[in-house]
């Protein structure tokens, strides 16, 4: 290979599976036996699961128990084919969807703020932000009349939310953090004007895991008049039972005087098959703003909860066997493992080495930064050494996100020795460029130049390209 080594070493990071296999650019002509296509894809499912089955991925894989999403899949398997547009054929669609809003509900204590909350089940945590800033700009304009709106949001919040008032016209404003590194309260109550239409805390958020004071964000809200989101994408199936196992986590549900929609991710802390959420609301007056409804169309009447059109069945049904076989048992114990796992290593990094920082007070995701080492060096030696961390800048961090898969106490003595031995690595090779970087949803890549946004422009385009010929 030529000067194109770079590029053909960088395509085969992407498509690892392109030497060795066909690639299909047109399709085949003969249709290919069920046998082979299943034997194909086992392989990749083996290979790609290996990491995540010996617990060494932060995030990602959130239950890592096989049986259980075997479980899943076969109820999967039963309404793989619904469409729950068509509810007059599938009625068992509503009986799952509330089903699930309702057990959300209760368990973010939905019952303390009234007979009123209520939810949808989205696509994913993406969906839920995307949704909530939509339903906030349609309250807005149709009750106060706002034309250019704008919401405040921690710099720490979700990026979805970036996204979706890009898409959707709002104006985003960025409000710093606390030395704890959660959202400065009085910084955010200074960029809110007359044409703010809602304020975001997170519990807890991506980077670091922590949860913002929602306890006086929701006054902030009352005293404004306007609506808090709590983004419990992660954590919203996780911290009820963390705090019902007796830890001491600050109040951030319906509990709180203020709090007028949360999302949490069922894909996540909940188990289920990746490709649900929940978006729920104080009232049903103010979920009514995210209907659309279009009484004119020649094919009918129609009417949408969403963005979407068609939706899997079987990602609801499985969605709700998730949780009735998790069941309150399950998700304590989980929990409680969870939490412990997460704590050794906060105590290990602490007590052990001292070139690392721990960021605020962690519960489950564990980040941690360094004014000694290039962290990203660190990344470099752990992903060697078969972890995969998350990468995080601003200040330059990595965090392990702890799930079902991490808690094995042989798993967490194994990282903290290893991670040990990436610090000292990072020591020895100081000054050198790091392989990796902080790039959202993958483990580590490289390090961007000065036009960033065209780096990441690119790198979108060669993987969403058509498969790429072999040099």
């Amino acid at each position: 290979m030529s000067d194109d080594g770079g590029i053909e070493a960088f395509l085969d990071e992407l498509y690892p599976y392109r030497r060795e296999s066909e690639t299909f650019r047109t399709i085949p002509e003969r249709g290919r036996a069920a046998a082979d296509v299943l034997a194909e894809v086992r392989g990749y499912a083996a290979r790609e699961d290996a990491m995540g089955d010996e617990g060494r991925v932060s995030g990602s894989l959130y239950c890592g128990d096989h049986d259980h999403y075997h479980v899943l899949s076969e109820v999967f398997e039963e309404f793989a084919h619904v469409n729950v547009l068509q509810r007059d054929m599938y009625p068992s669609a509503t009986k799952f969807e509330a089903e699930i809003i309702a057990m959300v509900v209760d368990m973010l204590h939905g019952p303390a703020a009234g007979s009123d909350v209520c939810g949808v089940v989205t696509s994913g945590g993406s969906e839920s932000l995307v949704t909530a800033l939509y339903t906030y700009r349609e309250q807005a304009a149709k009750d106060r009349g706002i034309t250019r709106p704008n919401v405040v949001i921690p710099t720490t919040a979700h990026v979805a939310l970036d996204k979706g008032a890009h898409w959707l016209g709002i104006e985003m404003r960025h409000a710093p953090l606390t030395d704890d590194f959660v959202v400065d309260v009085a910084a955010m109550a200074d960029l809110i004007d007359e044409n703010t239409i809602a304020i975001v805390g997170s519990a807890g958020n991506y980077a670091h895991g922590l949860i913002d004071p929602i306890a006086e964000l929701g006054q902030l809200a009352l005293q404004r008049g306007i609506g808090l989101h709590v983004d419990g994408c992660l954590g919203g199936f996780l911290l009820p039972w963390i705090e019902e196992s007796g830890v001491d986590v600050p109040l951030w549900d319906f509990r709180v005087p203020g709090v007028t929609s949360i999302s949490a991710d069922t894909h996540k802390y909940g188990y289920a098959l990746k490709g649900t959420s929940t978006l729920l609301y104080r009232t049903k007056a103010l979920r009514a703003h995210q209907w659309f409804t279009y009484p004119d169309w020649p094919g009918g009447l129609y009417l949408s909860p969403g963005l979407g059109g068609s939706r899997s069945g079987g990602l609801i049904a499985s969605t709700w066997a998730s949780l009735v076989l998790t069941g309150r048992e399950g998700y304590l114990e989980a929990a409680r493992g969870i939490y412990a796992a997460a704590q050794a290593i906060v105590a290990g990094i602490r007590t052990g080495i001292p070139e690392l920082t721990v960021i605020g007070d962690p519960t489950f995701l564990v980040a941690f930064t360094s004014d000694v080492v290039d962290i990203y060096l660190v990344n470099d030696e752990l992903k060697r050494r078969g972890w995969r961390m998350n990468a995080l800048q601003l200040p330059p961090a990595l965090h392990f996100c702890v799930t079902r898969a991490n808690t094995a106490p042989e798993v967490v003595d194994q990282f903290l020795v290893d991670l040990a031995a990436s610090v000292a690595f990072a020591v020895e090779h100081a000054g050198e460029p790091a392989q990796s970087g902080a790039m959202y949803g993958l483990g580590g890549t490289p390090q961007g130049n000065a036009d960033i946004n065209a780096l990441m422009g690119a790198y979108l385009d060669a993987m969403h390209d058509t498969a790429p010929q072999l040099d």
